[in-house]
């Protein structure tokens, strides 16, 4: 059993016991999430697919952590005009476990 998940902008496809990294949540660690948005399930070769969401669909995760990702450089300039930016970036993220899908 899999399904489809939107959260932060992005689309998973999420399996119970799966771990993944998602956009930070406000959630604190060790505390659970439900994530409504559900655009497809798949139970036993049986195929849902929402418009735009999977009625009464919903997924238990599990928060594990929070931290930040590597470190990006941004580095602008324009030519022969002596202008150079440098910046540092690191995306601040989540990462939650699938403890259940109900669909």
């Amino acid at each position: 059993m899999y399904a489809l998940i939107q959260t932060g902008g992005k689309q998973y496809r999420v399996q119970e016991g799966d771990t993944l990294y998602i956009e930070k949540l406000t959630a604190d660690a060790e505390e659970s999430v439900v994530f409504d948005h559900v655009l497809l399930v798949n139970k036993d070769g049986e195929t849902t697919v929402g418009s735009p969401l999977v009625e009464g669909a919903k997924v238990s995760a599990k928060v594990i952590e929070h931290g930040k990702g590597k470190k990006i450089t941004v580095f602008k300039y324009k030519p022969k005009k002596n202008y150079k930016r440098k910046k540092g970036h690191r995306q601040p993220f989540t990462k939650v476990r699938i403890e259940s899908i109900e669909a």
